[in-house]
Protein backbone atom coordinates (compact mmCIF):
# COMPACT_ATOMS: atom_id res chain seq x y z
CA UNK A 1 0.00 0.00 0.00
CA UNK A 2 2.90 2.66 0.92
CA UNK A 3 4.19 1.82 -2.68
CA UNK A 4 0.80 2.94 -3.93
CA UNK A 5 1.19 5.66 -1.95
CA UNK A 6 4.32 7.24 -3.09
CA UNK A 7 3.55 6.76 -6.29
CA UNK A 8 0.46 8.70 -6.56
CA UNK A 9 2.04 11.57 -4.30
CA UNK A 10 4.67 11.81 -7.25
CA UNK A 11 2.26 12.87 -9.73
CA UNK A 12 0.49 15.36 -7.49
CA UNK A 13 0.91 18.85 -8.96
CA UNK A 14 2.45 21.13 -6.34
CA UNK A 15 0.59 24.33 -7.05
CA UNK A 16 -2.78 23.99 -6.75
CA UNK A 17 -5.07 26.66 -6.85
CA UNK A 18 -7.31 27.40 -3.97
CA UNK A 19 -10.78 27.53 -5.23
CA UNK A 20 -14.22 26.41 -3.76
CA UNK A 21 -17.94 25.29 -4.75
CA UNK A 22 -19.88 28.95 -6.22
CA UNK A 23 -17.00 29.98 -7.35
CA UNK A 24 -16.79 31.33 -11.10
CA UNK A 25 -13.14 29.67 -12.82
CA UNK A 26 -11.51 30.19 -16.14
CA UNK A 27 -9.88 26.44 -16.60
CA UNK A 28 -7.13 25.90 -19.40
CA UNK A 29 -7.21 22.87 -20.87
CA UNK A 30 -4.41 21.38 -23.26
CA UNK A 31 -6.05 19.89 -26.45
CA UNK A 32 -4.18 18.13 -28.86
CA UNK A 33 -5.88 17.85 -32.43
CA UNK A 34 -3.69 14.98 -34.40
CA UNK A 35 0.16 16.35 -33.97
CA UNK A 36 -1.01 19.72 -32.78
CA UNK A 37 -1.70 21.29 -29.43
CA UNK A 38 -3.72 24.32 -28.59
CA UNK A 39 -4.81 25.47 -25.07
CA UNK A 40 -8.59 25.90 -24.99
CA UNK A 41 -10.37 28.12 -22.28
CA UNK A 42 -13.39 26.85 -20.23
CA UNK A 43 -15.07 29.23 -17.54
CA UNK A 44 -18.27 28.62 -15.75
CA UNK A 45 -19.32 28.03 -11.95
CA UNK A 46 -17.36 25.24 -9.93
CA UNK A 47 -20.98 23.45 -9.01
CA UNK A 48 -19.02 20.12 -7.69
CA UNK A 49 -15.52 19.01 -5.86
CA UNK A 50 -15.26 15.16 -5.63
CA UNK A 51 -12.35 12.61 -3.84
CA UNK A 52 -9.01 13.60 -2.92
CA UNK A 53 -5.78 13.45 -3.75
CA UNK A 54 -4.59 12.16 -7.29
CA UNK A 55 -8.40 11.35 -8.25
CA UNK A 56 -9.63 15.03 -7.06
CA UNK A 57 -11.86 16.26 -9.35
CA UNK A 58 -14.31 19.13 -9.99
CA UNK A 59 -17.21 19.55 -12.46
CA UNK A 60 -17.92 23.27 -14.08
CA UNK A 61 -20.96 24.40 -15.87
CA UNK A 62 -21.82 27.26 -18.11
CA UNK A 63 -24.48 27.64 -20.47
CA UNK A 64 -23.26 28.37 -24.01
CA UNK A 65 -26.07 29.54 -26.48
CA UNK A 66 -29.18 28.38 -24.07
CA UNK A 67 -27.14 24.71 -23.60
CA UNK A 68 -26.04 24.24 -20.75
CA UNK A 69 -22.46 22.42 -20.73
CA UNK A 70 -20.74 20.40 -17.80
CA UNK A 71 -17.41 19.61 -17.49
CA UNK A 72 -15.84 17.64 -15.10
CA UNK A 73 -11.74 17.94 -15.05
CA UNK A 74 -9.14 16.11 -12.59
CA UNK A 75 -7.14 18.51 -10.98
CA UNK A 76 -3.86 16.63 -10.71
CA UNK A 77 -4.29 16.47 -14.58
CA UNK A 78 -0.98 17.14 -17.02
CA UNK A 79 -3.82 18.21 -19.30
CA UNK A 80 -5.11 20.95 -17.22
CA UNK A 81 -2.76 23.83 -17.25
CA UNK A 82 -4.08 26.67 -15.16
CA UNK A 83 -7.07 27.41 -13.06
CA UNK A 84 -8.05 30.88 -12.31
CA UNK A 85 -10.33 32.20 -9.91
CA UNK A 86 -12.50 35.00 -11.50
CA UNK A 87 -14.37 35.91 -8.60
CA UNK A 88 -15.73 34.28 -4.96
CA UNK A 89 -18.96 32.63 -4.91
CA UNK A 90 -21.01 32.84 -1.83
CA UNK A 91 -23.30 29.55 -1.37
CA UNK A 92 -24.50 27.20 1.49
CA UNK A 93 -24.28 23.94 -0.20
CA UNK A 94 -21.44 21.20 -1.01
CA UNK A 95 -23.15 20.87 -4.40
CA UNK A 96 -25.32 23.17 -6.70
CA UNK A 97 -26.89 20.52 -8.76
CA UNK A 98 -30.00 22.62 -8.16
CA UNK A 99 -29.00 25.16 -10.88
CA UNK A 100 -29.59 22.51 -13.70
CA UNK A 101 -33.06 23.13 -13.07
CA UNK A 102 -33.11 27.16 -13.27
CA UNK A 103 -32.63 29.72 -15.81
CA UNK A 104 -31.53 33.25 -16.25
CA UNK A 105 -30.69 35.41 -13.30
CA UNK A 106 -32.01 32.08 -10.94
CA UNK A 107 -29.19 30.13 -11.93
CA UNK A 108 -26.76 32.89 -10.84
CA UNK A 109 -24.23 32.83 -7.21
CA UNK A 110 -24.04 36.09 -5.54
CA UNK A 111 -21.07 37.38 -4.93
CA UNK A 112 -18.92 36.61 -1.55
CA UNK A 113 -18.30 39.84 -0.43
CA UNK A 114 -14.65 40.18 1.56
Amino acid sequence: MDALKTIAASSLKESVPSFNIGDTVKVSVNIREGDRERIQMFEGTVIAKKCSGVAETFTVRRVSYGVGVERVFPLHSPNVKDVQVIRRGRVRRAKLYYLRGRQGKAAKVKEQLR
